[in-house]
């Protein structure tokens, strides 16, 4: 993974497996579309976090 993965989960590099799945976690649902219509930021924000 590279740095700008783990800034995108807001993970340190560090970070366990569970650590890291929780963040996903937490982003994705956060950032979701559905959750955020309209939000184009939001949208842009959550294709990082899928892409990490």
């Amino acid at each position: 993974m590279s740095d700008e993965l783990y800034d995108a989960l807001g993970v340190k590099k560090t970070a366990t497996a569970e650590e890291i799945r929780k963040a996903y976690r937490a982003m994705a649902k956060k950032y979701h579309p559905d959750l955020n219509p309209g939000d184009a930021k939001a949208e842009e924000t959550f294709k990082k976090v899928q892409g990490a």
